[in-house]
This record gives structure tokens, C-alpha cells and sequence, in this order.
């Protein structure tokens, strides 16, 4: 049975590092991330064309890594839960969580009884294909897996007491654009209500016992929201992290290039 790095490292004091999956949901993605010593990986089927079948090929490159594997579903409900469970996940991440009833559905689908009321399918990909001692086993994953409330809108800030006290919730994430969107202060992450929307999830989460999570877009907003007492941090989008190195080695690229070309 594989441990769940980012409970780990939260238990012991310390900040788990990830990225997120988006577009590059390829067979070596696993292993370049371990390379680069992450923590763990949220892997979005939200904003991407990444269906069930990809999901399960990816939880099981994972399982050949030290990174924990988490997904983000497009919605709170069961079938997207369970399927990517049974996959493999360690955790999910629900996306605009504005209610404790939200944030209920989602730890029952996550956990077994008697904390949860996860279906039962053992002897499949999320068990290795061996039937495990089922009470052992129940125990193991819901002490082990995760679950991660975004709070992406006002009506999930109105709500946040309510989710964050919600047995079983173990991360409160913002979805900083579309937090900022609901605010009526698209994209403008220094704005006095954004940046008080932040503080209360802070907040909250320290009162539950719970994690703050988010995924700042460059080191500046890395150590503002750190310095607020965010304690998961996901660097960026697949996407985005390989387009900013892209373009910045290539720049120093062009630069060369002008040099050389002024020699000859």
C-alpha cells in the first residue's frame, strides 16, 4: 500500500510541492515528475479532454513513482468519483465547492463506511489487482486518501465555516481566477476583497485542522500567498510551466543569435 506524500509531509511541519496535469497526459509525465521531486500531481479532467480511460493510464504510471496522484473532477458527483478512485487516485479535488452538503457528497464518494459510502470493488487497478483484507484495506484508504474543496465563489466564501468543518475535508483550495471572477475583480489577485478572500480561507483552515492550497502562477505570488499561510502549493499548469522555460531559453536564444550574427 503507497503512501500519500502530501499527508506525510503536512503531518511533519513542511509545505508539499506539486504541479498540475492538463494537456500533457503522456506515458513518460510520471517519471519526469518524480525527476523533478514533487510531492504530488493533481491531474484536471475539468478544463481538459482527459476521459476515464486516460485517468486510469495515468493513476497507473504514477503507481511506478514516489508522486501522489490526485484528480480534479469536473463535478461533484459519484460516477467521476468512483471511477477515478477505483482508478487509482489517492485523492479528488471538486472544483466551486459552496456548501457542507457539497463537501459531504464528496467525502462519502471518497471514503468506505463507516466514514464514507464509497461502492466496493476490490481485486481492481486501485487494490493491484489483488483482493486485500477488506476491513485492513478500508481502514488504509480512508486514513490515506484526500479530499480537496476548491472555493472558487462568494457563496463558497459565505459558506467557507460550514465546508472547512466538514469531517473528512482535508484541503481547502482557491481557484484564485475564478475566486477573483466572482469577486467582480477578474484577475487582480492584490484587490483589498480578493486579497481578504484568501485570509479567511487561511483562516478557516487553521480553525478545522484543515490545509490551504493553491497554485500561484510565479514566485512573487508564491511568496505573497506562502507568507499568508497557504501550506500546499502546486506550480503550475503543465502547459504554462513549459511555455514560460520555453520562451525564456529561446529569448536568451535570440540574444546569442544577435551577438554571432554581429561578428560575421
Amino acid at each position: 500500500m503507497r503512501s500519500n506524500r502530501m499527508r506525510e509531509i503536512l503531518a511533519g511541519g513542511g509545505i508539499p510541492l506539486g504541479h498540475m496535469l492538463m494537456e500533457f497526459g503522456t506515458r513518460g509525465i510520471a517519471k519526469i515528475l518524480e525527476s523533478a521531486n514533487l510531492d504530488f500531481v493533481v491531474v484536471d479532467m475539468e478544463h481538459t479532454g482527459f476521459d476515464a480511460e486516460r485517468i486510469a493510464d495515468l493513476m497507473a504510471w504514477f503507481k511506478a513513482t514516489t508522486v501522489t496522484p490526485f484528480v480534479r473532477i469536473p463535478q461533484t458527483q459519484y460516477h467521476f468519483i468512483s471511477r477515478t478512485m477505483d482508478a487509482g487516485a489517492m485523492g479528488i479535488m471538486a472544483p466551486n465547492v459552496e456548501s457542507a452538503g457539497q463537501a459531504r457528497s464528496l467525502v462519502e464518494a471518497v471514503k468506505f463506511a463507516p466514514m464514507g459510502r464509497r461502492g466496493v470493488g476490490l481485486g481492481t487497478a486501485h487494490t493491484d489487482y489483488v483482493v486485500p483484507d477488506p476491513v485492513e484495506y478500508f481502514r488504509w484508504s480512508n486514513e490515506t486518501t484526500s479530499v480537496i474543496c476548491q472555493i472558487e465563489s462568494t457563496e463558497g466564501l459565505a459558506n467557507l465555516e460550514a465546508i472547512a468543518s466538514t469531517e473528512g475535508v482535508d484541503v481547502l483550495w482557491v481557484g484564485h481566477f475564478d475566486l477573483s471572477q466572482s469577486l467582480g475583480a477578474p484577475g487582480q489577485f492584490h484587490h483589498p476583497q480578493f486579497l481578504e478572500g484568501l485570509r479567511q480561507v487561511v483562516e478557516a483552515a487553521r480553525r478545522y485542522g484543515k490545509a490551504a492550497g493553491i497554485q500561484p502562477g510565479n514566485s512573487l505570488q508564491a511568496d505573497e500567498w506562502m507568507q499568508l499561510g497557504f501550506n500546499v502549493i502546486s506550480w503550475g499548469a503543465d502547459m504554462a510551466v513549459y511555455r514560460g522555460a520555453l520562451a525564456d531559453a529561446v529569448a536568451a536564444l535570440r540574444e546569442r543569435e544577435a551577438t554571432y550574427t554581429s561578428r560575421r
